[in-house]
């Protein structure tokens, strides 16, 4: 079916009170793995791309490519998301190639600049029909700067929203990124809070790190679009090296990836039938 934006998705998702799962993509398995899973859960699902894989491959449009070409053959509802994008170069060249969604991330900035310069790229955006997703307070994690006690105010998520009409909006509630247990406590009263001073999707970034009961919560509790990459990344690699165990004398590529591949598709759809069902009283559309 054709590209489905990300706006689409999240509002809906938010409307009915579900769950929108977001997974990182590095390779291609990814990719297909993903797809595969949405079409096995009957899910929709959105791929991300961070600036981060964009510089370990040295360019952005060959996987944004296979992305959206993946995204355009599915039987199901993909999106495609540009993630963690500190770069308005990387953010233009995203917007140019199709993409029809991107997170810029300017949290590292002082409040105001970060408020003048998300503005400036949202409006850019929003010309061009493109949902934009920004950060409010420091997700902790990101090259070793995890800062467990930074939390979003709900005022200033409130006032950040209306000054730079942004469309979705990452909030700190206690998550980090690169978690490898899934043993992190969301503040679900204070999800609750944002949700009630926030007009836009939340997002809760550092998704690996919260166990199924807890991502079930905060669903519950107002956050909509669920960022898992971690995770997976820790079931492909086991996948991976379970099978080179197995198999020692392997040197062909497709037989240890695909296992690693198999393993995503199968974890990423247990995942999105968690997370695609209604679990809190719907929003009221506007």
């Amino acid at each position: 079916m054709p590209l489905v934006g990300t706006g689409t998705l999240a509002t809906t998702a938010a409307a009915e009170g579900r769950g929108l799962g977001a997974f990182n993509v590095i390779q291609l398995e990814h990719v297909t793995a993903i797809v595969d899973a949405a079409e096995e859960a009957g899910c929709p699902v959105v791929l991300q791309i961070s600036e981060n894989t964009v510089r370990y491959h040295g360019a952005l449009r060959p996987l944004a490519s296979a992305a959206l070409s993946a995204a355009e053959d599915a039987r199901v509802a993909v999106s495609v998301h540009l993630d963690h994008a500190v770069s308005p170069a990387l953010v233009e060249e995203a917007v140019a190639l199709g993409v029809p969604s991107v997170m810029y991330d300017a949290s590292a900035l002082p409040y105001a600049e970060n408020v003048t310069a998300t503005a400036a790229l949202a409006e850019r955006c929003r010309r061009r029909g493109v949902w934009v997703e920004a950060e409010l307070g420091e997700i902790g994690g990101k090259d070793g700067a995890h800062a467990p006690g930074v939390r979003t105010d709900p005022a200033e998520a409130a006032a950040f929203v209306a000054a730079t009409a942004v469309d979705g909006l990452a909030v700190a509630v206690g998550t980090s990124h690169a978690m490898l247990t899934r043993d992190a406590a969301p503040d679900f009263t204070l999800i609750r809070a944002l949700r009630a001073a926030v007009p836009v999707p939340l997002v809760l970034h550092g998704s690996s790190g919260v166990g199924d009961a807890g991502l079930v919560a905060a669903v519950a509790a107002g956050m909509t679009k669920i960022n898992i990459s971690t995770h997976l990344n820790s079931r492909f690699t086991s996948a991976v090296r379970a099978d080179l165990k197995a198999r020692p004398g392997s040197v062909d590529p497709r037989r240890y990836l695909g296992a690693g591949r198999d393993a995503v598709t199968a974890e990423t759809a247990r995942l999105l039938r968690l997370l695609d069902r209604p679990v809190r009283e719907p929003a009221a559309r506007s």
